[in-house]
């Protein structure tokens, strides 16, 4: 194993959602757990306070399972993307990162596309905390019969705005479809950027 553990022969495991990017958590492996979560395919990790090896999800139920693992250029970092089967942080939180320290201000230029992003992480944090009166907690407690027939139904209304030039329609239709293609994204764990390296590549093409 190429991975450098330290004095104590632990190493940071970065983990993160495979699917909407976000940082989950930091937790430490050592070789034992390290080499459960390769056999398991489930994080698996080494408490410093307990000193103890503990299974993300084995009492709560919120498995993380692993897509992949790597290592940084110095070896002495995990980074693991995982699909998580809830809340990440003891709190119930999506992410155990959920507190801002300072957010810069950005230009609308450079913030073109970050709707996308910020739709995109509350959709995932959505899934995985299933909070009560949620619009988008029923399209994934509904499933994905429904989450389609949404999407179905925001197209039929797409094509009739534009049908009726009708801009202010068009732009809410267009929102929609937009938002609920993104819910079915999250539910059959694609990841937004695979679409975009697709647009990418056919247009290089």
């Amino acid at each position: 194993m190429n991975v450098k553990f330290d004095q104590n022969g632990l190493v940071p495991a970065i983990v993160q959602d495979a699917a909407s990017k976000e940082v989950l958590t930091l937790a430490y492996m050592n070789e034992e757990s390290l080499q459960k979560t390769l056999d398991t395919k489930e994080t698996w990790f080494y408490s410093r306070s307990r000193q103890e090896l503990w299974h993300k999800g084995a009492t709560s139920g919120n498995i993380q399972k692993v897509v992949e693992m790597r290592y940084d250029c110095d070896q002495d970092a995990i980074l693991v993307l995982v699909q998580p089967q809830g809340p990440a942080c003891h709190t119930g939180a999506y992410t155990c990162f959920s507190e801002t320290i300072d957010k810069q201000e950005v230009s609308p230029a450079q913030d073109r596309f970050e709707i996308l992003n910020t739709l995109e992480k509350l959709i995932a944090e959505r899934e995985s905390e299933l909070p009560e009166g949620s619009y988008t907690t029923y399209l994934f407690t509904e499933g994905v019969d429904k989450i389609l027939k949404k999407v179905g139904e925001e197209a039929g209304e797409v094509i009739i705005a534009s049908k009726n030039r009708d801009h202010d329609e068009l732009k809410w239709e267009v929102a929609d479809l937009l938002f609920h293609l993104m819910v079915l994204l999250r539910e059959q764990k694609l990841p937004l950027d695979e679409v975009l390296k697709v647009l990418e590549e056919r247009h290089t093409k």
